[in-house]
């Protein structure tokens, strides 16, 4: 990726033309870049040159014909130092042709060997070949300012990542591609010739591409790869279509766009953890009741009004967000939060987002004309698909003085949710849909109901203690009562054989002294296990893992 002329295109250069080169070893080569040119007839010139470096010699100091293997190290030498190609000058040492051991020397290391027909001065074509060079570097500085330039205006004026993108786009002048740490594209920029179908296949395409380091390029797809965040903490890459080997430049605007991103990435964070606080004091305000001052205005009322969050004649609906325990790595309530503020944005939906308790408390203000409801199970869509979380919503209110009761009632929807997706689950999790689990969320904590639990539960419970899991009668029971139309069903779904299963109900019915076949104590025992279970699941929240 140095800067340079190539030794293709010096040999178009008029004064290298008038010479009559030849590419006669190495052409494979001469797309190598020239950082410099030196013009030397000394044998150890390795010492002199250094990495992209192009030889001008007429051979005078170079071992004799005869000593192959002179000429062959005075050619590795050449190759050690990363030289960009030797130029011969016919006439005063070789007539018409250079020696087979010095052309095969280059041939083997791929060193372009170019020998001139004509005699010609090496100072013009050191010169044109330097004012090239030196104009592409000033033309590369140029660049480099533009690049920097433009990333210092956008990290001053805290521009978004559509601004950012853009920018890439515009100066990289290719498609531009943001994915996730899963390889999904987040967003996507086409190129001015960009015909369709750069995003085709790409998660598999993308999981195939590695790059060593912090960037690299993929021939393959043709691809300049830059990670987003550190090599520990990944969230993400920087794709920018180049079909040829990308100039430093590229790089630069790659590697500046992702320092870019970041940026805003931690500004987002922290403008999101000020938000957030600010928002929960006004919900804390909100949910204790309007306070006046004798007859003055409504102090909280012109806090949310300057927040964005109107509360004159608006329809309000509480939100719990939490995300989902025992199913892998959990959510970050940060990136969860940050998705909750882009949907309601996205939406027009004014939206109070806090966090309590490891939860996120939202509370949402819809206009009059507005179906609210709709407005909520919309927001969950789009957050949803990027976070393993559940959503509980409160009953709608039209009065402030409801505001406490919809996000109370959020909070007992989501503990009474299960902590488990299944497939019937709703989006959102409302109390209409928990039925008896609903029911018992809003009993919360009762002393009663732990006391029923004991009552009707508690003899299996010591039994199963006791027995260890040689019977285990309360998974007997609950396949019974999820399975009430048929015994056979139960059985099976515990892989035992009806004897085997009729043998457990026997038993249950002889430590509880009740008869299953009676109505009311179905039920009974029913709630009593739906009950035992919603407190477990409160508790395996709490405690960040399935309690004992």
């Amino acid at each position: 990726m140095t800067t340079g002329v190539t030794l293709r295109e010096a040999l178009a250069l008029p004064a290298f033309r008038r010479a009559a080169p030849e590419v006669v070893a190495g052409a494979a080569g001469a797309a190598r870049p020239i950082r410099w040119v030196h013009a030397t007839e000394r044998p150890d010139v390795g010492e002199l040159l250094r990495e992209g470096d192009l030889l001008l010699t007429m051979g005078t100091g170079l071992p004799p014909d005869d000593d192959e293997s002179g000429l062959a190290a005075f050619v590795d030498e050449l190759a050690d130092v990363g030289s960009a190609g030797m130029v011969v000058e016919l006439g005063r040492r070789w007539g018409s042709a250079l020696p087979d051991a010095l052309v095969a020397a280059c041939e083997r290391h791929g060193l372009p060997l170019v020998v001139l027909g004509r005699e010609t001065r090496f100072a013009a074509l050191a010169q044109e070949i330097g004012e090239r060079v030196v104009d592409q570097q000033v033309t590369e500085l140029r660049e480099a300012q533009r690049v920097h330039e433009t990333f210092t205006e956008l990290s001053f004026g805290q521009a978004g990542p559509v601004e950012i993108l853009r920018a890439v786009q515009r100066l990289s002048d290719g498609p531009v591609v943001v994915e996730n740490a899963q390889h999904r594209p987040l967003d996507y920029f086409a190129g001015p010739d960009d015909p369709g179908g750069f995003l085709d296949g790409w998660p598999a395409r993308s999981r195939r591409v590695e790059v060593a380091g912090r960037t690299g390029w993929d021939a393959t797809n043709g691809w300049l790869v830059t990670r987003l965040g550190t090599a520990d903490q990944a969230w993400g890459r920087l794709v920018i279509g180049s079909p040829e080997a990308p100039s430093q430049r590229l790089v630069a605007v790659a590697e500046r766009a992702a320092a870019a991103l970041a940026l805003h990435r931690l500004h987002d964070r922290d403008r999101g953890t000020l938000m957030r606080r600010t928002h929960l004091e006004l919900l804390t305000a909100l949910m204790a009741g309007p306070v006046r001052d004798g007859a003055g205005p409504d102090e909280v009322g012109r806090r949310c009004e300057l927040a964005g969050f109107p509360v004159r004649r608006r329809t309000f609906v509480g939100l719990v967000v939490r995300p989902r325990v025992g199913t892998g790595t959990p959510a970050d309530l940060d990136e969860v939060a940050a998705t909750v503020v882009r949907a309601a944005h996205g939406l027009r939906l004014p939206a109070l987002v806090c966090e309590v308790d490891r939860d996120l408390r939202v509370l949402v203000s819809a206009g009059p004309a507005a179906d609210a409801d709709d407005l909520v199970d919309r927001l969950a869509a789009r957050v949803l698909p990027h976070h393993d979380v559940v959503v509980a919503a409160g009953r709608a209110v039209t009065d402030r003085g409801g505001i406490a009761r919809t996000v109370t009632e959020a909070g007992q929807v989501a503990d009474a949710a299960p902590q488990v997706r299944r497939g019937q689950d709703p989006d959102v999790h409302r109390l209409a849909d928990l039925h008896l689990r609903g029911l018992l969320a809003l009993l919360g904590e009762d002393e009663r109901v732990r006391l029923f639990v004991e009552r009707e539960l508690g003899p299996l419970e010591a039994h199963d203690r006791a027995d260890g899991s040689r019977t285990e009668l309360l998974a007997a029971l609950r396949a019974l009562l999820l399975h009430p139309a048929s015994k056979t069903e139960a059985a099976a779904s515990l892989h035992l054989s009806r004897a085997a299963f009729y043998d457990r109900l026997a038993r249950i019915e002889t430590v509880l002294g009740a008869d299953l076949d009676d109505p009311d104590v179905r039920v009974s025992l029913h709630v009593a296990l739906v009950a035992r279970d919603l407190g477990r699941e409160t508790a395996d929240g709490l405690s960040g893992g399935p309690s004992k």
